[in-house]
């Protein structure tokens, strides 16, 4: 092992263990930790008890028999844990956690958490380490020592990014092929706004990576269709329901509310869709959701052109998925959990930097940006910092610190896929026209051009 590959193993040696530290010293401040398993787990034990997940008072009944009055004294936090949003194939996923107390249950699922995160984190620094391993040992120690967050609220954002990076790597090496293709069907059983872009980059780049992404939508469907049948035998109406507890969510001033006057979209667990940036200027669903799909619309529609019209190879690869990694979350609802996907942006970071010149400097500038705008800690310290200050929490002055906060994240995360974009495209055409520099390869890569 080079003293390069030492340094950058260091790094992220010192990422996990703040990660570890820090997350298990803040969960243990927070009046009702784990709330996002939580979401998952109660509506899980309702299906298991053979009643509606989808029915906020039959959840409630379960909720209620756990005897935990913090569960129950707070509207929100009720109301939080009995609307239950999330698709039917998640159940496929979290039955198993439900068919245990709450005590084992929890303890399972952090355990599994944490694991899978630093997993893929190291996973995604061998990949990034191809072409600088100090860099990328940098980077991804610093996602992990920012991530607490998802330590604290055991949001399953975690794990589905974290298999998705898994999948990543064993497509790219060539090895354990038939593990990714399970670790990405089980991400996007369970989030699949977090990695169905990704999946469609492997449908969209060539004949092996096509065979693969097809054979993981096989895996999905396998995995996710008995819990739908499930669902639908006891909730025939779930979708009715699942619609209207996302609406429920979405009023004005509610939690998903973007708006000024939302109870949950700012703060350290933030909205960062462009309906935040779109929210504060017209806080109307008729408005901001179509204007953030048609700002999203070109930007896809050109990245799907460029994908096809590409010759597959490792740099472009890294480039098309740094591109969608963070532009997938601008169009419909993630908050700052689901940018833990832009730890996908490494090793196209490191690849450009290796290169220098201005798309080197700018890849260094947007993604460390990017990171530090997206990161649990940094804007922890913001936070506390304007509570000390006693700064007014009405008028103009909140406004704009709310506007501040609001504004960061969407605005970098459109920067980053704008810029990763534009350095794709100019890739592809490189390429196209026999002007391209040829990166040094992986096995994968190797094997996918000799298919293509």
């Amino acid at each position: 092992m080079t003293k390069a590959r030492l340094d950058g193993l260091y790094m992220l040696l010192l990422g996990s263990v703040v990660f570890l530290l820090l997350g298990a010293a803040l969960a243990r401040t927070f009046s009702v930790p784990m709330v996002d398993f939580r979401v998952l787990y109660y509506p899980a034990r309702c299906l298991v008890q053979h009643c509606d997940p989808y029915n906020e008072g039959e959840v409630l009944q379960v909720v209620q028999a756990e005897k935990d009055a913090r569960l129950l004294n707070s509207a929100t936090i009720r109301n939080i844990l009995t609307r239950y949003m999330y698709p039917p194939t998640v159940f496929s996923f979290t039955v198993p956690f439900a068919l245990l107390p709450w005590g084992p249950a929890h303890i399972l699922w952090m355990t599994l958490l944490i694991c899978v995160i630093i997993f893929a984190s190291f996973l995604i620094w061998d990949l990034g380490s191809d072409y600088l391993p100090t860099l990328s040992g940098f980077f991804v120690g610093f996602v992990l020592a920012n991530s607490e967050l998802l330590v604290i609220t055991g949001n399953v954002a975690g794990i589905a990014i974290s298999l998705c990076v898994v999948a990543v790597w064993c497509f790219f090496r060539g090895r354990y092929v038939w593990a990714g293709i399970l670790c990405l069907a089980v991400g996007l059983v369970i989030k699949p706004h977090d990695t169905a872009l990704i999946w469609l980059y492997f449908l969209l780049s060539g004949r092996a990576n096509r065979k693969r992404a097809l054979q993981t939508l096989f895996a999905t469907v396998v995995v996710s269709l008995p819990a739908v049948l499930w669902v639908w035998h006891v909730s025939p109406h779930w979708l009715q329901e699942l619609h209207s507890n996302i609406l429920a969510f979405a009023n004005h001033g509610d939690m998903n509310d973007p708006g000024l006057d939302s109870s949950g979209a700012h703060g350290i667990g933030m909205l960062v869709s462009l309906q935040a940036v779109i929210g504060i200027f017209w806080d109307d669903p008729r408005i901001y959701n179509p204007a953030s799909y048609l700002i999203f619309a070109p930007l896809l529609l050109a990245w799907v052109i460029i994908t096809l019209r590409s010759r597959f190879s490792p740099s472009g690869a890294w480039l098309g998925i740094a591109a969608i990694a963070a532009l997938s979350m601008l169009p419909v609802y993630h908050r700052l959990q689901d940018t833990k996907l832009l730890l996908l942006t490494v090793p196209a970071c490191a690849m450009l930097w290796a290169r220098r010149g201005l798309a080197g400097w700018l890849a260094l500038l947007v993604t460390a940006s990017g990171f530090v705008l997206t990161g649990d800690l940094p804007w922890a310290v913001f936070l506390s910092l304007i509570h000390l200050l006693r700064l007014p929490t009405t008028g103009l002055t909140s406004e704009l610190l709310i506007g501040l906060q609001v504004l960061s994240t969407p605005l970098i995360l459109l920067a980053m896929g704008i810029f990763y974009l534009w350095v794709y495209a100019r890739h592809s055409l490189r390429a196209t026209t026999g002007s391209g520099t040829v990166e040094p390869s992986n096995e994968t890569a190797n094997s996918e051009e000799t298919s293509l």
